[in-house]
């Protein structure tokens, strides 16, 4: 969408307007060299058919901000409203970070009341002519959301002011933050008015709407917001003071994208996230993100920069040059020292007087040579304060006239009314330096525009007689507590509270050789000149692409109610386990292997008795007391407390220390992982972790046979966290050569032994069954921490390979909606149990049931990596019989997907009629529900084939033998001997089956 502005550059919003004969039609692009910009949208696209085919698939972005960047006016003779693009605002300038086919749609506030008849006549216009969409707040909801909560409350408690008592500031007022909400609802009802929820970007900005990605994520669950602070993020010590802290933290981390100016503000914020919502920050690659309910809430740290070619078309304008030519003609022979501030208690207007009072003072031959021009622009709040400090700064500046001015020369020049933007630009390219006090401010971009003031254009270099495309000068003097002083390294940094610094630094930038001079300026334009708006909004909206970018590989389920909402994002094949599909796939299945993590799972993670329950014993009991089933207690706790706590669990596995010791029984002895002999290892890290407990108040150590536990679960939220990093990068170092591993866990920094995992022991075990001759047909594995996940990723990766006969069932499960490499959820412990509780009952009715079960046979290949049942039979075999004989049918079903010729089928055929000719007992042999290829894995087998060669086609009776019985592990096994010869697909034929 171009710039569709009839107003002058140089109109700003004041009484005052010059009429010039020069028009320009839209904002400048920004340009990184010195020069004069005549290129501008209008003509980006000569190709009318081009420009029309690329606008139907253009991007989208709304940007949504307290006011429009429109000027607002009525004619007087129409009765019309008039409204022409404000180019200096900052909204209208950041498009030039986008293409030139992105359409941007603004969502804001007016400057002007506008009448409720006229407001939807005004909003067609605007939408129509400037892409703008207006929200229209009654006076007394704007009066109480602008003036109110976000000038009352939100701007002082950012800027580091608290109300100390009743005379000292407004304590807070719940009615103010009410209209707070309500006005932000309003603009969220105006966003989705324009928004194409699946293509469009939305893009909030500064402090007044913090809880609009709240009531647009409500609405829209997958919606794409970005969030840039302009204001500070204040210490968590100042945030922690506002009553409504935590609703406006979580409305803000509905976000995507969250931008600050400088890095303390964002450390500010994830502090305040890690002590009020336990959230903790990760940096991988220079990105830092946030996770928060499966999403990954990025955070960006980049500042503001100035629109160069905006400055560079003002500069050029020949009000400004003639303007700079009569302040330089009034200062002539003197120093010229320039501040531009609002009129705001933050800007430090009186305090940066005070230090040139104190200049003139200490230097009386300063006096006279020396100009400090003070430009106060306009107040954007009202109150007492505002009014004091502008009577201050009145004071002090008559004071100092009167004490050191002389006829015809003040010290100080006081321009407190609004002035023309082109006179601002003329100060800048005339002053030696400048200088920005402000005791607390966002960004603050007067000292960039006075870098790039002082480097000029051409033409401002003929007009001033200076040297074109020679060197240039800039002096700054910068408080350290500005968003733009980390930038600006050549600027003199000061304190502004210490009158005496800063005084000195006037000083120093005075008696400044010219050299210096230079080369200061050249190090702060080289920057300011690269970092300019588009650059900022450019980078901004290619970290918000990023940040959205699997939106839609992923499920999300709404959270929460009021501004409390959240929206959870997990894999789509993420779903909770419920109890009848546990038990379901539980009955059919003939071999089980379960592996349950303690702490967090079985036993609550906040519970300070951390002995199981009698309840947890009686269910262990009777998962273990099924001959069938393998139960193991996978823990990073030591051998000694998992012994003692499950002593009356006499079939319960236990693997400790993450595996590192393992127990099949309680009469079966320990084994041992041999990787690790070694443990000097351990003289090293304990003097350093307890150097870090004796500094972490709360902190613990935990010394196992082969680990080392640091604890922090109890430290303060914040200082614990930072304190586990630490140490995680400290034992790193000093452990680099040592056979262990270094690892973050759930409130807790662990060092022990490489190799030693819980997925590395599953794996054994799974192993161990399989090389017993007892796969299981069926594995659960629950758990809830982060070394837990290794158990998850273990069991899927090896029920997927070639370890087993057949793919069993797998049930990985965590505990509690959040990403992880598991298929399932359970939302606490007391479900764990309930779930345990529920298979426990169908393993004890199991074991008192004496009906005979079908066997379900299914095929394998020879190479034994197929599965497969083309055949889809089904057996009943008796328990008593040693012989069998067949019934006198027997059919087949279903093609092989293996076999080449594809155009035969297999036929349905009988065996023969007269079974007397086989011995007593027999076997029924009956049809199974079809399946779809040879290599389904549906339900568990309960019996293995191994293939011989094909038989020949001549005979044409199965043959069925039984063999000796055997006794192995209490449970009686028949080996039955099956051939088919009818038609059989030459991938699946004889077998010995094992029942």
């Amino acid at each position: 969408m171009l710039s569709k502005s009839c107003a002058n550059l140089l109109e700003m919003g004041t009484d005052n307007l010059i009429d010039f004969s020069m028009s320009i039609k839209s904002l400048p692009r920004v340009m990184t060299t010195p020069g004069i910009i005549n290129d501008t949208d209008e003509g980006a696209c000569t190709d009318e058919d081009s420009c029309t085919t690329t606008s139907l698939f253009r991007d989208r972005k709304i940007i949504v901000a307290n006011f429009l960047p429109l000027n607002s006016m009525k004619d007087q003779t129409t009765g019309e409203w008039c409204f022409t693009w404000d180019e200096d605002a900052l909204l209208l300038q950041l498009k030039d970070g986008f293409s030139y086919d992105t359409e941007v749609i603004y969502v804001g506030c007016l400057k002007a009341d506008i009448d409720v008849r006229e407001q939807e006549v005004v909003s067609q216009k605007l939408l129509e002519e400037y892409g703008c969409m207006p929200t229209f707040l009654s006076p007394d909801l704007y009066k109480k959301y602008y003036h109110g909560f976000c000038k009352k409350q939100l701007w002082p408690l950012f800027h580091y002011m608290l109300p100390i008592g009743l005379h000292k500031g407004d304590l807070f007022d719940h009615s103010l933050f009410q209209a707070y909400v309500s006005a932000n609802k309003k603009f969220a009802d105006k966003v989705l008015e324009v928004i194409n929820s699946d293509d469009d970007y939305v893009w909030i900005h500064d402090y007044h709407l913090m809880l609009l990605p709240t009531f647009l994520r409500k609405r829209l669950n997958r919606i794409k917001i970005g969030f840039f602070l302009h204001s500070p993020f204040p210490s968590s010590e100042i945030y922690r003071t506002l009553p409504v802290r935590e609703e406006i933290l979580k409305a803000l981390l509905n976000a995507d994208l969250i931008g600050f100016q400088t890095y303390d503000y964002a450390r500010h914020f994830l502090s305040c996230c890690s002590r009020m919502l336990g959230l903790h920050y990760e940096s991988k690659r220079g990105y830092i993100g946030l996770e928060y309910y499966g999403r990954i809430v990025s955070i960006k740290i980049l500042s503001v920069g100035v629109h160069i070619g905006r400055l560079h078309s003002v500069l050029n304008h020949p009000h400004t040059i003639s303007k700079v030519q009569e302040i330089e003609k009034k200062f002539k022979g003197k120093k010229l020292l320039l501040g531009v501030d609002d009129m705001d208690i933050f800007k430090g207007i009186s305090l940066k007087l005070l230090a040139f009072e104190l200049l003139l003072e200490r230097s009386p031959c300063l006096r006279g040579n020396i100009v400090l021009v003070q430009i106060v622009n306009p107040a954007r709040s009202t109150g007492k304060d505002v009014k004091e400090a502008r009577e201050e700064t009145i004071s002090i500046a008559e004071r100092m006239n009167n004490s050191y001015g002389t006829p015809g020369y003040d010290p100080v020049v006081l321009i407190d009314k609004p002035i023309p933007f082109y006179e601002r630009i003329a100060y800048y390219v005339a002053a030696e330096c400048c200088i920005v006090n402000a005791v607390r401010d966002g960004m603050n971009l007067v000292s960039y525009e006075y870098v790039v003031c002082r480097q000029g254009t051409e033409e401002m270099d003929k007009c001033r007689g200076v040297n074109v495309g020679g060197s240039h000068t800039s002096t700054l003097i910068v408080s350290e507590f500005v968003g733009c002083s980390p930038s600006l390294s050549g600027a003199f940094r000061v304190n502004p509270w210490s009158v005496e610094d800063v005084a000195d630094a006037f000083h120093q930038s005075i008696i400044l050789g010219e050299s210096e001079r230079q080369l200061r300026h050249e190090k702060h334009y080289r920057y300011v000149s690269t970092h300019h708006v588009a650059y900022w909004a450019h980078s901004f909206s290619q970290d918000l692409k990023r940040s959205c970018k699997d939106y839609y590989s992923r499920r999300c389920w709404a959270l929460g109610f009021g501004l409390n909402f959240r929206v959870l994002f997990l894999s789509p094949n993420f779903r909770k386990l419920t109890l009848n599909h546990i038990v379901s796939s539980y009955k059919n299945s003939y071999r089980r292997a379960i592996f349950l993590d303690y702490d967090g799972t079985i036993r609550p993670e906040s519970s300070v008795n951390k002995t199981p329950s009698q309840e947890t014993i009686s269910i262990l009991n009777g998962l273990c007391s099924d001959p069938n089933n393998t139960v193991f207690i996978v823990s990073g706790r030591g051998r000694d407390s998992l012994s003692e706590w499950f002593s009356s669990c006499e079939n319960l596995g236990i693997a400790a220390e993450h595996g590192y010791f393992i127990r099949w029984r309680k009469d079966v002895g320990w084994e041992s992982n041999s990787v690790v002999a070694d443990s000097d290892w351990m003289k090293i890290a304990k003097p350093v972790i307890q150097l870090y407990t004796d500094a972490t108040d709360g902190s613990f150590v935990e010394v196992k046979e082969t680990a080392i536990v640091w604890h922090h679960q109890y430290a303060d939220h914040d200082f614990g966290p930072c304190q586990a990093k630490e140490l995680l990068d400290h034992l790193e170092s000093v452990l680099a050569n040592e056979p262990v591993v270094v690892k973050r866990g759930q409130h807790i920094v662990e060092v022990k032994p490489q190799g030693v995992s819980k997925g590395l022991v599953v794996e054994k075990l799974l192993g161990t069954l399989s090389n017993r001759g007892k796969p299981p047909d069926f594995v659960m594995c629950i758990g809830d921490d982060r070394s837990d996940e290794d158990m998850f990723e273990s069991i899927n990766n090896t029920a997927s390979s070639n370890l087993f006969p057949s793919v069993p069932e797998v049930f990985a499960c965590t505990v509690g909606q959040k990403p992880s490499k598991a298929k399932y959820y359970v939302e606490d412990t007391s479900e764990v149990l309930r779930l345990l509780r529920g298979i426990t009952a169908v393993s004890t009715q199991n074991q008192k049931s004496t009906h005979h079960q079908d066997l379900d046979l299914r095929w394998i290949r020879p190479d034994n990596t197929a599965t497969g049942k083309p055949s889809q039979l089904a057996s009943l075999l008796q328990a008593t019989s040693c012989c069998v004989t067949p019934q006198p049918s027997l059919q087949y079903l279903q093609q092989c997907s293996e076999c080449t010729e594809s155009s035969t089928p297999h036929p349905p055929y009988t065996t023969h009629e007269n079974p007397a000719d086989h011995s007593a007992g027999h076997v029924v042999i009956s049809p199974l529900p079809p399946l779809n290829a040879c290599n389904d894995s549906r339900a568990p087998p309960r019996a293995t084939f191994e293939l011989s060669s094909p038989p020949s086609k001549q005979e044409l009776v199965p043959r069925f033998s039984a063999s000796s019985v055997k006794e192995e592990s209490g449970t009686k096994k028949k080996q039955l001997e099956v051939m088919d010869p009818l038609r059989c697909c030459p991938h699946e034929n004889r077998s010995h089956m094992q029942l």
